[in-house]
C-alpha cells in the first residue's frame, strides 16, 4: 500500500519520523502552514505519484471542552469557514452562492477500516485562528465546530480532486479561547498524536 503522511510542520510528526528512521514504509510531505501551502504541495505530490491512502496528521485547537487536551480525534468533516460572502449581517456559503463547496468529508474512516478507534469530530479550516471572544462566539453560533486547524479542509479538497483516499487525525493542543499560550499543551498533543500514528501505521 502506498501511503502518504501529510503534516504542516516537521515538529508535529518528528517523533514518528525518528521512530521510523531507516525503515519508512510511507512517504512524508511537509506542506508548510496554511491551506494555500497545503493545496499547492499536495497538488505537486499527487502529480508525481499515485497513493492508496493519504493521512493528515497535526495538532489543533478545540472549541469542544468535552475533548481533553492531548486527546487524539478523527476529523470526518471539515469546513472552509471563511470561503463565502457577507450580505449585510447574513453569511452566504459557497454552496448558496453556487460557486463551489466549502464542506468536505473524509473518504475513509478508522472504524470502517477496522483500525484504531478515535472520537469523530467536525472541524473548520481558517486563515486566522480564533483568539478573541466575539469572533469565537460568532463562529460557534454559525458553524458549531469542534476543532479548528489551518490545513484540514484543503487536505480533503486536494485528496478529493486527485481521487486519493483520505483520513485526518489530530490531537488537541489547546482550547479555542482568548489567546493564552500558558494553557497550551503542545508537547502532550504531539506525543499522543505520534503514539497514535505509530500504532495506526503498524495496523495498515
Amino acid at each position: 500500500m502506498n501511503i502518504l503522511l501529510v503534516a504542516a510542520t516537521h515538529a508535529e510528526i518528528q517523533p514518528l519520523l525518528t521512530h521510523s528512521e531507516g525503515e519508512k514504509p510511507f512517504d512524508v510531505l511537509i506542506t508548510g502552514v496554511g491551506m494555500v501551502a497545503t493545496a499547492f504541495a499536495l497538488g505537486q505530490q499527487f502529480a508525481q505519484k499515485k497513493y492508496d491512502l493519504a493521512i493528515n496528521l497535526g495538532i489543533a485547537g478545540s472549541f469542544d471542552r468535552n475533548i481533553a487536551l492531548g486527546e487524539v480525534v478523527e476529523v470526518t468533516e471539515d469546513i472552509l469557514a471563511e470561503f463565502s460572502a457577507e450580505d449585510d449581517n447574513q453569511f452566504l456559503t459557497m454552496e448558496e452562492l453556487g460557486f463551489g463547496k466549502s464542506r468536505f468529508l473524509a473518504s475513509h474512516q478508522l472504524d470502517a477500516m477496522f483500525l484504531l478507534p478515535a472520537k469523530k469530530v467536525c472541524a473548520i479550516t481558517v486563515n486566522t485562528v480564533h483568539g478573541e471572544e466575539t469572533s469565537i462566539q460568532k463562529i460557534t453560533e454559525r458553524l458549531r465546530p469542534q476543532l479548528e486547524s489551518m490545513e484540514g479542509a484543503a487536505f480533503f479538497y486536494a485528496c478529493k480532486r486527485s481521487m486519493v483516499p483520505s483520513l485526518q487525525i489530530r490531537s488537541v493542543s489547546n482550547y479555542v479561547e482568548k489567546r493564552n499560550r500558558e494553557n497550551w499543551k503542545i508537547g502532550l498533543a504531539v506525543k499522543h498524536l505520534n503514539d497514535f500514528a505509530v500504532e495506526l501505521l503498524e495496523k495498515l
